[in-house]
């Protein structure tokens, strides 16, 4: 293949993908005046459906426009060989190709950061404030950013320069190398991220004694499960939509429960929805998604390793000398269709998991709650109600509401 028609099968591949997901997004727009479906019906009232119905149309339209101006930004940085120009000015400071690497990358992650700066604060300081959503102040949507930046760096940039390390001095079997590392880096960020990473953007506190813990703990007890960590996060210092989540694994496991999902929902409704967390646990869904993930990335690199070396990766971006950085940015383009097809597996691995998860509350406590608390969470977070079944498909990791209703009143 000539880089020419490499280049432009590059081009191909983002024109196709924004044009695919554009669809997707138009076919589920379409279903935004769906009428709710009749076991929905106690979601919404009229004046809050109609609210959801605004803010899902205004969501659309800011994501086709923030969208449309991306692809078109991107395109003309291809277009008029930004990648060499970058590339030119990352070499003026150094020799060393980890440093021109380092430089190169920095310098694009951070001027992308900063582009979609405006379609970020319009997001949250206009329509996520407009519908009640937003508890974001300035201070901690730039100090969030700052951080973001610094981790980046830190640990992105760490992670780069081993992998182009172990290029350079261990050849074509650089990918196993490169893979062990990511290994143990996903595990350690799995066991610790509450731990090591949660802290630096949020603060967590002990779930203080009374008579919620009193009931998780009770409930732990006739599971067999191990349960004494449990923290409260402060998600309402940025958003009023709740969540909770289970991370971590042997003695480091934990659930973390939003602020707001103690505002939102009542003891019972708690306890069911960490009831489902658990069966997140007792289903191994954290190992299954740790081992996919793992191998997953090792399939990348093997397929990194045949093809980084091709001075046609180079000279498709317009780049005279190969190297690392510039076969890497080819290859991320041109592995995104197949990154695609693994995403809908996974997205279909993980709606399948949450349907077991519910199961596992319904058997071990009560189906109830847990319906009446997924209600009560979409109705608070304005939740499309009637998706699109290909926009399910594609984009939804956990399934639609009607979906685990009906599974959850199954007998």
């Amino acid at each position: 293949m000539t880089p020419e028609i490499l280049f432009y099968t590059i081009i191909g591949i983002l024109v196709l993908t924004f044009g695919i997901d554009t669809i997707l997004d138009y076919l589920n727009a379409k279903h935004f005046n769906d009428p709710v479906p009749e076991e929905l019906e106690d979601v919404y009232d009229e004046p809050t459906y109609r609210k959801s119905q605004k803010y899902k149309s205004e969501k659309y339209r800011f994501g086709l426009l923030s969208g449309t101006f991306t692809l078109l930004l991107t395109l003309s940085f291809f277009f008029l060989d930004g990648f060499a120009w970058v590339d030119s000015w990352a070499r003026s400071f150094s020799e060393n190709s980890i440093v021109v690497a380092l430089i190169f990358f920095g310098s694009i992650l951070f001027a992308s950061d900063l582009v979609s700066l405006p379609f970020s604060y319009y997001n949250t300081f206009v329509i996520e404030e407009k519908y009640g959503f937003n508890k974001t102040t300035l201070s901690t949507f730039f100090l969030d950013k700052l951080k973001g930046w610094v981790m980046l760096a830190i640990l992105g940039g760490s992670l780069l320069a081993a992998i182009i390390w172990f290029y350079e001095t261990t050849g074509p079997n650089f990918w196993i190398y490169a893979w062990a590392i990511v290994t143990v880096v996903t595990i350690l960020m799995n066991l610790f991220y509450a731990r090591l990473i949660v802290p630096i953007f949020n603060k967590q506190t002990p779930l203080e004694p009374g008579a919620l813990r009193t009931k998780i703990e009770a409930y732990a007890q006739t599971v067999g499960f191990q349960l004494e960590k449990i923290f409260i996060i402060d998600g309402s210092k940025r958003s009023t939509k709740a969540n909770a989540y289970f991370s971590g694994f042997g003695t480091e496991k934990r659930v973390t429960l939003y602020d707001t999902l103690l505002k939102d929902l009542d003891e019972e409704e708690i306890v069911a929805v960490l009831a489902h967390e658990v069966g997140h646990y007792k289903r191994n869904h954290i190992i299954i998604n740790l081992v996919i993930s793992i191998l997953t990335t090792g399939f990348t690199f093997w397929l990194l390793s045949l093809l980084v070396d091709s001075a046609v990766l180079s000279k498709a971006l317009s780049v005279a000398t190969p190297s690392f950085h510039i076969g890497l940015i080819a290859f991320g383009v041109l592995y995104s269709p197949i990154s695609e097809v693994i995403g809908l597996v996974l997205n279909y691995i993980s709606r399948k998991f949450e349907f077991q998860a519910d199961n596992y509350a319904k058997a071990t406590y009560k189906y109830k709650p847990l319906i009446s608390g997924l209600k009560k969470l979409s109705r608070n977070n304005l939740s499309n109600l009637t998706p699109h079944p290909a926009y399910v498909f594609a984009h939804y990791s956990h399934p639609p509401l009607l979906q685990r209703f009906q599974n959850l009143k199954r007998r």
